[in-house]
């Protein structure tokens, strides 16, 4: 009966709880009374340790408001500028990529020198690369989709490595950097085999020349040098056409059309 009574307890206190829209089961936080009202602390790094909580157990709103809190009652103390990350934070948490995004920029924009620079930098970046298409089942492969995000994570990462070469994240920018610009290398030969598969020449070669230019070293190089020279050749353009198959010999002299290459290169000889 005791046992009876005190499941019926709990799942009073719980449908109370969800009643008035409070965080946790039970009622549980300390930083919120029952009736809902936030339980702000003296100090702003009181209030900021409280928000950092309640994030952490996504309680998104009653974080928010923590955080919102300490930067507008202490905005020349220091947990203001981190407050501002927290907020970023907790949009990347629920995959509100654009708003992360957003976020970590001005957090950025506005603290140039602060410590944790780098890793609004790194994360706005991130949060570009979670936005972009991914590869689903029943959808277009990701190199057939728009790829604006691509080119924004791509843009930001080499700007993060050309101005943060200490950083720690380094690292994990070089990785991501390297993922995205393998993404975006697809979508390129993705659109020129469009092209070569139609005869469309001019558009063709400006795709495998945009691909082997923004892209060096790709796992579509090889093959995009060799179609660019005779794209250029059925255009009579043996300037670009001779250019591609001497960076095809260069670069990648052990591959199985260099007998080709040379020969081509030298019927194309003024």
């Amino acid at each position: 009966m005791r046992t009876r009574l005190s499941s019926l307890g709990t799942s009073l206190g719980l449908a109370a709880c969800l009643a008035l829209g409070l965080p946790g089961l039970g009622c549980s936080s300390k930083h919120v009374s029952f009736s809902g009202e936030l339980k702000f602390g003296q100090t702003a790094e009181e209030d900021y340790q409280a928000g950092v909580e309640e994030l952490e157990h996504q309680n998104w709103a009653e974080g928010q408001k923590f955080m919102e809190h300490v930067r507008a009652k202490y905005p020349f103390s220091k947990y203001a500028a981190l407050a501002e990350l927290k907020l970023a934070d907790a949009k990347f948490q629920q995959d509100r990529w654009v708003e992360a995004a957003d976020a970590y920029q001005k957090f950025a924009q506005l603290h140039p020198t602060h410590d944790e620079v780098d890793y609004a930098e790194y994360r706005e970046a991130l949060a570009h690369f979670k936005e972009a298409p991914g590869d689903w089942a029943l959808f277009p492969p990701a190199y057939e989709k728009d790829q604006h995000s691509l080119d924004l994570t791509v843009k930001r990462l080499r700007s993060f490595l050309k101005e943060r070469p200490d950083s720690k994240l380094r690292p994990e920018a070089e990785k991501l950097l390297a993922q995205a610009q393998g993404r975006l290398s697809a979508h390129e030969w993705y659109v020129a085999e469009f092209y070569w598969s139609r005869g469309r020449w001019a558009g063709a070669a400006g795709r495998l020349e945009g691909l082997v230019r923004d892209f060096p070293g790709s796992e579509h190089e090889p093959e995009a040098l060799w179609r660019l020279a005779q794209a250029c050749v059925k255009l009579e353009e043996q300037h670009r056409a001779r250019t591609a198959l001497q960076k095809l010999i260069t670069r990648h002299p052990q591959d199985p059309r260099r007998a080709q290459a040379e020969a081509l290169l030298a019927s194309l000889r003024p």
